[in-house]
């Protein structure tokens, strides 16, 4: 034997045949208030404006250290590739100057000479070479 229809306005199980308004974890009568949910909009906005902004930060940390890294294997490159007759101390800074056919790097400071300096650099302990001011 079917069921028969109940108004929209009863809270009726179908499946376990009870009337189960009472058990509903929301308001289910014609006059209950009615069931919005929050407008997020704005808390996702101001969200992501903040992740962006943590993420640009983060990638623009990076792209210095970056940047950084490049400078010093170029610049390691470079006094590595000049010509030198003598063995660099490590902590002692030498001058790069251009020359006509090859730079050259010399312990005589661009105070004391006329030739072209290119930079100053002093080697670490790492055998690095760090350009200094």
């Amino acid at each position: 034997m079917a069921q028969e229809k109940k108004p929209d306005a009863i809270v009726f199980d179908e499946e376990s045949g009870t009337y189960n308004a009472a058990l509903l974890p929301y308001a289910s009568g014609v006059g209950a208030p009615k069931i919005t949910t929050p407008d997020i909009t704005s808390w996702k906005q101001n969200n992501i404006n903040k992740v962006n902004h943590e993420i640009k930060s983060q990638f623009d940390q990076l792209k210095a250290q970056y940047d950084a890294m490049v400078k010093k294997y170029e610049d390691n490159q470079v006094v590595y590739g000049a010509k030198f007759s003598f063995e660099p101390i490590v902590g002692e800074t030498y001058h790069l100057y251009r020359g006509r056919k090859n730079d050259f790097l010399s312990v005589i400071s661009p105070s004391e000479c006329t030739w072209e300096h290119i930079g100053s650099y002093r080697l670490s302990s790492e055998k690095l070479w760090v350009e200094i001011d």
